[in-house]
């Protein structure tokens, strides 16, 4: 499997950053050289990054919590449109409005307008009034729908962000640090990998290399959901377990997912070591 994905970054061009000359000094150690005044990204830090992410993302999406992605710049809409849809997650690509994770209850009263709009339009077609006020309240539904239809089943703050190019979603990295969400960034030579909490380190201007990172992470958001699945299913069994037998300790569910985490945590890390280090080996 490691294989195939480093020959996929690599056919799609991931590891080719931006000139020398516009570079930020941060990404040093993600850079494995200059070739004809452009640097080349390491592609081993690429796959270590992609790989923490798909573990976050996973176990993110097990616990009952959503991914938002976002990428307005024109290479990523379509690409994170698709693959988003298909994993039926949130996403941003047209344009990123302040305050849409700081002010969300703001943001939430605009889809209901968005509704009510929706909700006039399917029963009458705005016959009822005049052609003036028709064309406003179609020109206020567009622009509601276009700039949030991504985010409208969004009712709860998401559980982590996925952010392509982090120069030009500035401002929705800060928001998110604000509240103290967990922000995956594709990150450009030209990038500031500080402002992500995991980095992944790629080409951020191709179409292909986008859609090859927001694959993998989409097929983490299945996994992650197939968990999900399996534990709701499973929960009715829990309250008989909880009320514990003779000669059982009982314990908090916080105290037994906290040891449960640092089992988790152990072996994946192993697994981690073991595929960045068959990617070094490729």
């Amino acid at each position: 499997m490691a294989d195939s994905l480093v020959q996929d970054l690599i056919e799609a061009g991931i590891h080719f950053g931006q000139r020398a000359s516009g570079w930020n000094p941060k990404m040093q150690p993600y850079i494995f050289g200059k070739r004809n005044g452009i640097h080349i990204i390491d592609i081993k830090e690429t796959v270590k990054g992609l790989l923490l992410a798909k573990r976050f993302i996973t176990r993110t999406v097990a616990d009952g919590k959503d991914v938002c992605f976002i990428g307005t710049k024109r290479q990523a809409k379509t690409v994170i449109e698709q693959h988003a849809a298909d994993v039926k997650m949130h996403y941003v690509t047209e344009r990123w409005l302040g305050g849409t994770l700081t002010n969300f209850r703001t943001i939430r009263s605009r889809l209901k307008r968005l509704e009510e709009l929706e909700a006039i339009e399917a029963n009458d077609n705005f016959q009822s009034y005049s052609k003036k006020m028709e064309s406003q309240l179609r020109r206020e539904m567009r622009k509601i729908k276009r700039n949030l239809d991504g985010i409208r089943n969004m009712h709860k703050l998401p559980g982590a962000l996925v952010v392509i190019d982090v120069v030009r979603e500035q401002t929705a990295v800060r928001e998110a640090r604000k509240l103290g969400i967990p922000t995956i960034c594709l990150i450009d030579t030209d990038g500031d990998p500080e402002l992500a909490d995991i980095p992944i380190p790629g080409n951020d201007d191709s179409m292909r290399s986008i859609d090859v990172i927001m694959r993998e992470l989409c097929k983490a958001v299945t996994e992650g959901k197939q968990s999900r699945a399996v534990t709701e299913s499973a929960s009715p069994a829990e309250p008989s377990s909880a009320t514990g037998e003779p000669g059982q300790q009982r314990r908090s569910s916080r105290a037994r997912f906290r040891a449960d985490d640092s089992g988790t945590d152990a072996s994946e890390g192993d697994t981690d070591r073991q595929a960045a280090s068959a990617t070094a080996d490729s």
